[in-house]
């Protein structure tokens, strides 16, 4: 415990992102010499910021003692990246958490055929149904689920883990305490009844928006492949599927109607080789040669939803397939006049002027560490060519966490792409 207040304090501390956090372990072997370091030896850290020198020179220990002894009260553990605990999975990603605050049982996840289930909040019934055999077969089949715990797709797949006997890992972008939706707090109990809810969040922070598409790398991260149920072509889910294809995962995706909006996503992701699942099964298959002690290839029996939770379900979405279908307009009429420009007859300086123009037009609509993220890619590459994050945080001038971030929600709203590795293109 006297030393967990370090790490604790680390990954606090404001201004410092998970990257920045691992970089210093890496430099100085614990957050306790972190700590202790001064800012001579913080200028030997390549890539350290002025303003996260600032905020490492904040040597109150107030804040970290407190989230420790909230932890003891309401019953989680903290788990550092240099435990023996700590998955190997998810410490070999680009920006491991510093610290999984931990409530329930953590098995022993690289030992785990562990399955990302993801999909959108505002999910068809279809999509339900799907997300709820999808999670029921695996667990039943001997692999261990992982899911954001949002409403729509992630509930009904955690629904169905449970419902099937498996394992759930619960992975959110709020402290533990904190129930978002309100209306899961039974399954969050359910959850970390029989498996475990994590968090790189401390307890009371809330479920604020910017820590959704942080917390994907995480589902990602724990898990050797994920599987998208439905999405939108601009959806936390196809961002958590581009986490997952930088960070070596397998990439699953259920083909929907062509005309609906909620599986546009979904049907991008096959046209651009996701593996099809058109059952469950596709996914046993895949790893059942991986996973043999893990994996049951036998006949599972099923059993129908427990009714009254399905009747919940459908009550929560039973609009959803309308406000899909009126939001769907837009897109379509958007992808219609992309397409009706004749690339073919258009030489290649129009194009370039064309691209730039656009570049133009999105750099004046932002403000704050978004606009400085995506003016420093537009330094450092023209529009179409790529530059590493790590060039990117220090021509901004901005910190590691804010610079993260920002790439994290221009990728959402498709101002910039990734192309895994940590390139990324405006």
């Amino acid at each position: 415990m006297s030393t967990l207040k370090y790490y604790v304090w680390l990954s606090a501390a404001e201004g410092i992102g998970a990257a920045t956090a691992v970089k210093l372990i890496r430099h100085f072997g614990t957050a306790e010499r972190v700590f202790f370091a001064d800012a001579g030896e913080y200028k030997k850290v390549s890539g350290i910021t002025p303003s996260e020198m600032a905020a490492l020179a904040n040597k109150d220990l107030s804040h970290p003692s407190g989230i420790l002894a909230r932890c003891t009260e309401l019953g989680q553990r903290i788990v550092t990246i240099q435990d023996a605990e700590y998955p190997e999975r998810l410490r070999n990603i680009y920006d491991p958490p510093l610290v999984l605050y931990v409530k329930g049982r953590l098995p022993a996840i690289d030992e785990e055929a562990a399955i990302a289930i993801v999909g959108t909040r505002t999910c068809t019934p279809y999509g339900l149904k799907t997300a709820e055999k999808c999670g029921y077969t695996l667990a039943r089949r001997g692999l261990l689920v992982v899911t954001g715990l949002a409403k729509g797709v992630d509930s009904a797949a955690a629904l169905g883990a449970l419902r099937g006997g498996g394992g759930v890992i619960g992975v959110l972008g709020c402290g533990i305490d904190v129930i978002y939706p309100p209306t899961n707090k039974e399954l969050y109990e359910d959850v970390s009844g029989v498996g475990a809810l994590i968090s790189e969040y401390p307890p009371g922070t809330d479920a604020a928006g910017r820590h959704f598409p942080a917390r994907n790398r995480i589902i990602s991260g724990l898990s050797v492949g994920v599987a998208v149920i439905e999405a939108p072509l601009r959806s936390g889910a196809l961002i958590t599927a581009s986490r997952a294809l930088e960070q070596g995962r397998d990439v699953f995706a259920v083909p929907g109607n062509v005309d609906s909006f909620a599986s546009a996503g979904a049907n991008k992701l096959l046209r651009d080789g996701a593996i099809p699942m058109t059952s469950p099964e596709d996914i046993v298959n895949e790893y059942s040669a991986l996973f043999p002690l893990k994996i049951n290839a036998g006949k599972v029996s099923t059993a129908p939803l427990d009714k009254k939770r399905e009747k919940k379900l459908m009550e929560k979405h039973s609009t959803s397939q309308k406000r899909l279908d009126s939001a769907a307009g837009n897109e379509y009429i958007d992808a219609e006049r992309d397409v009706d420009g004749n690339l073919s007859e258009t030489t290649e300086a129009d194009a370039a002027a064309a691209r730039e123009a656009e570049a133009e037009k999105i750099a004046i609509s932002l403000t704050g560490a978004e606009k400085a993220v995506y003016d420093a890619l537009r330094r450092l590459a023209r529009p179409g060519e790529a530059a590493h994050i790590d060039d990117i945080i220090a021509s901004a001038e901005i910190t590691a966490a804010e610079a993260l971030g920002a790439v994290t929600m221009l990728e959402l709203d498709g101002s910039i792409s990734s192309l895994g590795g940590g390139f990324y293109t405006a």
